[in-house]
């Protein structure tokens, strides 16, 4: 009697054991990010999103919220949002119609190739990375403008009205904003050789309430464009930048204008892609990557492993290279933009990649066509009720730019001169080669990497989607799509998923700390990948909208950030 209830205690035992067990198992489940029903708002910072969103409640369309969104992430993110720096925007509007707008900065008139070289012809970067000399004229507020003329169905004071009270009433410093200021005061006080509104040490919860800037809106709301390229904004910039050794006039803003272009638009399987076209290499770039990736079925290697992460690692490689040769400002180079994202190419550029080893970066370089001669940024996505959808990336380029506040304006300048190549060759901030297609010319726009992509299923609307993080910007943008399209991931799940990154030169793979396999990262290095690990930074924060199936939108609001998702 006594062996049989043993038995049956062990028996019993065994049964909780392995029960006990089954509930250790972790099941993964689906982050869902914000649920609205109409129309979103997703930024960088709260207010942004907030005003944004309460400007198509009143009745207004993605295009009046674009202009309010940028001007609160002006006053709100001064880390990437200004009246002195420039950005894209691609547009799709509820009846199919695409198209995009190019307000990119420009070199100012009195720039030249060799203005940031010394003696022996070798680049200075903190000529072109720091002060007066590195800015390039803003291209902002014309933007929002060409934007409000064509598209914009509410009155420009009814749309910023609201931006001038956030700037009067101030914005909470959140922590991660506190440790950017810190990061940046010494800096601060070096270019502008004084101290200002963003070098006071603050903490998080204060507020900070920039008058100035309110100032300026409100005249600009009572002047319009001109206020800024003609009018008392425009001269104050001027001098200032001036009596700091800058090179930008009144003719250069007086000369600037925003340009309407037609985007990229690419097919990848079962999705229609518009991005960004040049002077962005965005498009370009993820069209090339897209397309040499689409012969494998990445989604039966899994998200994040061995096979899938070689394959986009070498699209990517070979991407980075033409971009480096081929692309600049369209105005200025002939890009032969039909060949280099056509089947036939991309198949020749793709087919000798193997699995069995890494191919060197020394081994390639760009394409043969025949017959051819920003690390911060930062990026909002809008939909609205009417079914117009938006995707808008805007930059200083580095962090709060060439750190040059104009105090009586209330905002900071950018260095998007340094996005030109100073010399063929020599990488820039974000280490990215520029070839003569790049160089400084004259009233001509610096390649940029940013990637605002609108993204089309069965001929609908399915996403928005963009982040900032200079090189890394591109990458980020294409690890998202694939992400929800092949790993069938929510969009709140492929905006947080960890990322990696490689750009040609130099040739190493990025990877987000703490968020990849060991085994995985020695099973690359085996096969001749050089890993970056230990001393990559965030790569990109991703903001994006995703129409789900019963007609209803997802945000997808990256934690790396403060960015926000807001709708109704």
């Amino acid at each position: 009697m006594k062996s049989y209830l043993y038995l049956l205690l062990s028996f019993l035992f065994f049964i909780s054991c392995k029960t006990s067990t089954k509930k250790e198992v972790k099941v993964y489940k689906p982050v869902r990010g914000v649920i609205t029903q109409k129309a979103m708002v997703v930024s960088a910072r709260k207010e942004a999103s907030k005003i944004g969103a309460a400007i198509m409640k009143k009745g207004g369309n993605a295009f009046d919220a674009m202009v309010a969104t940028e001007m609160a992430l002006a006053v709100s993110y001064p880390f990437a949002g200004s009246l002195g720096g420039g950005g894209f925007m691609v547009y799709r509007k509820a009846d199919g119609e695409i198209g995009a707008l190019d307000y990119r900065e420009k070199a100012p008139l009195a720039a030249h190739r060799d203005m940031y070289l010394d003696e022996k012809g070798d680049p200075i970067p903190e000529k072109s990375q720091l002060g007066a000399l590195a800015i390039g004229v803003p291209g902002t507020i014309a933007g929002i403008f060409a934007v409000h003329e064509k598209f914009g169905t509410m009155p420009i004071e009814e749309i910023l009205t609201p931006v001038v009270e956030l700037a009067n009433n101030g914005f909470t410093i959140t922590k991660k904003q506190q440790k950017r200021f810190e990061e940046k005061r010494d800096l601060f006080f070096e270019v502008n050789k004084d101290t200002i509104l963003f070098a006071k040490e603050y903490r998080a919860g204060d507020t900070i309430k920039n008058i100035k800037l309110a100032q300026t809106l409100k005249r600009i709301i009572k002047n319009g464009k001109s206020e800024f390229y003609q009018g008392e904004t425009g001269k104050k910039i001027v001098e200032h930048i001036q009596a700091n050794r800058g090179i930008i006039t009144m003719e250069d803003l007086g000369k600037y204008e925003a340009r309407w272009r037609d985007p990229v638009r690419f097919d990848y399987k079962d999705l229609s892609v518009i991005s960004m076209s040049p002077p962005s290499s965005g498009g370009v770039c993820l069209a090339q990557i897209m397309k040499m990736i689409e012969p494998f079925d990445i989604s039966q290697y899994g998200h994040n492993q061995l096979e899938s992460i070689q394959i986009i690692t070498e699209a990517e490689r070979r991407a980075y290279a033409d971009r480096a040769y081929y692309l600049g400002d369209p105005d200025f180079v002939d890009i032969p933009i039909d060949t280099l994202i056509s089947k036939g190419y991309l198949t020749t550029r793709i087919e000798d990649f193997r699995f069995d080893k890494a191919t060197p970066s020394n081994e390639i370089n760009c394409g043969v066509i025949t017959g051819y001669e920003s690390d911060e940024t930062t990026h909002y996505s809008i939909v609205d009720q009417f079914g117009n959808a938006i995707s808008v990336t805007i930059t200083l380029n580095g962090a709060y730019g060439s750190k040059l506040f104009v105090p009586e304006v209330g905002t900071f300048l950018n260095n998007e001169m340094d996005d030109f190549s100073a010399k063929p060759g020599v990488p820039n901030m974000f280490g990215l080669i520029g070839a003569k297609a790049n160089a400084i010319v004259p009233e001509k726009r610096m390649l940029s990497s940013m990637t605002p992509t609108l993204v089309e299923k069965d001929g609908k609307f399915w996403m928005s989607v963009g982040t900032p993080g200079g090189s890394t910007i591109i990458t980020s943008v294409l690890q998202t799509i694939l992400n929800v399209r092949e790993y069938g991931m929510t969009m709140q799940d492929a905006v947080n998923a960890p990322r990696f990154h490689h750009q040609w030169l130099p040739d190493v793979v990025v990877f987000e700390p703490n968020s990849f396999d060991n085994k995985l990262l020695d099973n690359l290095k085996a096969k001749g990948y050089k890993i970056n690990e230990e001393e990559s930074r965030i790569i990109g924060k991703v903001d994006g909208i995703l129409a789900l199936p019963d007609g209803t939108l997802e945000g997808g609001a990256d934690k790396r950030g403060d960015d926000t998702a807001i709708g109704f």
